[in-house]
């Protein structure tokens, strides 16, 4: 490497590349129409692992603000989080035993979907979210937000105007920070003596295990596995009190995060943490499974996508999320290969995947074209999109997913 990076946590010097998906454009810089014929900026997808902390990472190739600052992902459109941070919220109210004087505060709040479970039980709320446009969704909602990016300097200001919060909800939200140690400080100068964090990411090693190479793009900086996460937090005066396994995004974990030290060990904790060590994610051979998996898949695609062209059928994708980005530009695959792809947010309709600039259309495009094979490209909900999407099987259509491996569904 021409230029060395520094850990985000521990400040050491990265050297060990642990994946490299070669060149790739950010994934959610969803291309207007009036800019197809436009250049577009590629960057590195290298991933590297710290030697000394062993935090996943990659390197800080785009700020935060030129990806975040305006953002086409919205929760609300997709039945499946709805459900999960219903689920979440009617656990916490109750858990916790909030009510009217207490004050839940999300970080990376989106839409506002989970907040407004909150809200419904009469619990005071607060959402962070640094997308202006996505923000505007949830103040519309009824859900007052501070359109920022979450720090600690945010935090005694939140303090200052609200109290300290009895709940803090950061859900998939770790790995989108760049400045990682001063959004955990963050966490612990928000969060209420007694106060609990609720923090969820996907597992490492669970995306190592299922070889779910196209989440790794420039929108996630960090990749944690729960020994590293529960060292990040440590050295914030933070402690995992307990963790929660979920199937969302192909296997993630849910900490439960308090003030002070684990006087004792926490049994689910050390339980994890000694499956982490027996797949060696504290070494480099750990993650070479992970190299060939992206291989593999790669060729399988290809050659699925080719034998469907020679045989004369039809191929569509179903959804554009911020992994489509990676999988599809990392494979080669473009609109000789896949014409369009459809998508329910009207946001991204209209617009092109970056780079292979796919085009992305409304889902009733399906029921016209008719396709022989749907490419489900948010494989982490595809049980959602082949119950929403049954009418494609009414013609002899076929659903199909990427990862873990190729597979109809």
């Amino acid at each position: 490497m021409s230029e060395r990076y520094r850990c985000r946590f521990c400040d050491r010097e990265l050297d060990d590349v642990i994946l490299d998906l070669g060149l790739s454009p950010l994934s959610n810089a969803l291309v207007r129409p009036e800019d197809v014929d436009e250049p577009e900026t590629f960057l590195p997808l290298r991933v590297q692992r710290c030697d000394g902390c062993g935090l996943v990472q990659l390197p800080e190739y785009a700020s935060a603000a030129a990806i975040f600052s305006d953002y086409a992902y919205f929760s609300s459109f997709s039945s499946t989080w709805v459900a999960h941070g219903r689920a979440l919220a009617h656990d916490l109210v109750a858990r916790e035993k909030l009510d009217g004087s207490s004050l839940v505060v999300e970080l990376a709040s989106n839409d506002g979907c989970l907040l407004e479970h909150f809200a419904r039980a009469g619990v005071r709320v607060h959402g962070v979210e640094p997308a202006a446009n996505v923000a505007r969704a949830a103040v519309d909602r009824g859900i007052p937000t501070t359109v920022e990016f979450f720090g600690a300097a945010l935090a005694r200001r939140l303090c200052a105007e609200l109290g300290r919060a009895d709940v803090v909800v950061a859900n998939n939200v770790l790995a989108h920070v760049p400045a990682l140690n001063d959004f955990v400080a963050g966490i612990r100068v928000l969060l209420a003596e007694r106060g609990v964090a609720t923090i969820e990411f996907p597992h490492l090693l669970r995306t190592v295990e299922h070889g779910e190479f196209d989440t790794f793009y420039h929108e996630h900086f960090s990749y944690f596995s729960l020994t590293v996460a529960e060292k990040v937090l440590a050295a914030h005066a933070l402690r995992v009190a307990g963790v929660e396994e979920l199937s969302t995004h192909g296997g993630s974990l849910r900490l439960s995060v308090r003030h002070g030290k684990n006087e004792e060990p926490v049994r689910s904790v050390e339980a994890i943490k000694a499956l982490e060590r027996a797949a060696q994610l504290d070494a480099h051979e750990g993650f070479v499974p992970l190299a060939r998996s992206a291989r593999r898949t790669k060729r399988d695609l290809l050659e699925l996508f080719i034998g469907a062209e020679r045989g004369g059928k039809r191929v569509a994708g179903y959804g554009a999320p911020a992994k489509a980005t990676t999988l599809l530009n990392y494979c080669g695959i473009r609109t000789d290969l896949l014409g369009f792809t459809v998508d329910k947010s009207p946001r991204k309709q209209g617009r092109f995947i970056p780079g292979v600039r796919i085009p992305i259309e409304a889902p009733q495009r399906l029921t016209e074209v008719k396709p022989d094979l749907v490419l489900i490209l948010p494989w982490n909900i595809a049980d959602e999109i082949v119950e929403e999407m049954a009418v494609v099987r009414s013609w002899g259509g076929r659903f199909v997913v990427p990862i873990p491996e190729l597979q109809e569904r």
